[in-house]
C-alpha cells in the first residue's frame, strides 16, 4: 500500500491549519529494533509567532526555540519539567516562529506520554520529519468528522486573552459499528 508522507509543502502553511488537518493522520516512528509505529494523530495545539504569549518565541529567538524559526517540516523537541519530552513540527514561513505541538494519538493521550511510548527524545529534535530521520507523518484516509477546538492545556501564565485563544484541536476515535 502507497501511503504519502506529508513533507514540507503540508507543513509550510499556517499553524492553524495544519494543526487541524494534522489530525486524523498517522505519526510514524522507528523504534531501535527496527519495528514501525503508527498511531493517528487526535489532538494537537498550534503556537503562533512571537506576539502568541503562549509560544516559545515569545521572547524571541533562543538557542532553545531557534529551531522554530527555521524550515516548515522539522521537529522542535524540548524537555518539560526536566522530564518529559514535547514533539512539535515546525509550520509556515523560514523566519517565522510556529509550531504544532502533538497532543496525542487514539493509543496514548498526553504529549508527554506520546513521546516515552514511542521513544522519542532530543535526538531528534532540528531534523526533519522524513522516514530517513526515523519519525515522519502520513496521510491517512480517517474521517474526522466532529473536530473539536478550545484552548490549550496549560497556558495559563500567557494571560486571559492568549491562553483561551481556541488553539487546541481533537477528535474522538468513531464508534466502531460492530
Amino acid at each position: 500500500m502507497d501511503h504519502t508522507v506529508l513533507g514540507k509543502d503540508f507543513f509550510n502553511r499556517p499553524v492553524q491549519r495544519v494543526a487541524r488537518e494534522l489530525l486524523g493522520n498517522d505519526l510514524c516512528v522507528i523504534q531501535e529494533n527496527g519495528r514501525i509505529i503508527k498511531m493517528t494523530v487526535n489532538e494537537t495545539e498550534a503556537y503562533d509567532g512571537e506576539k502568541d504569549l503562549a509560544c516559545h518565541a515569545s521572547m524571541g529567538k533562543t538557542p532553545r526555540n531557534e529551531v522554530m524559526y527555521g524550515e516548515a517540516g522539522v521537529i522542535y523537541l524540548y524537555l518539560c519539567y526536566g522530564m518529559h519530552w514535547l514533539l512539535n513540527i515546525v509550520c509556515g514561513d523560514n523566519g517565522y516562529p510556529a509550531s504544532v505541538l502533538l497532543r496525542g494519538t487514539h493509543e496514548v493521550k498526553g504529549p508527554g506520554r506520546l513521546t516515552k511510548r514511542l521513544g522519542i527524545d532530543g535526538r531528534l529534535n532540528r531534523k526533519t520529519a522524513i522516514r530517513s530521520n526515523g519519525l515522519w507523518f502520513e496521510q491517512k484516509k480517517t474521517a474526522c468528522f466532529d473536530i473539536k477546538t478550545g484552548p490549550r492545556v496549560g497556558v495559563a501564565y500567557a494571560g486571559k486573552y492568549w491562553a483561551q485563544k481556541p488553539y487546541r484541536f481533537w477528535f474522538s476515535k468513531p464508534e466502531s459499528s460492530a
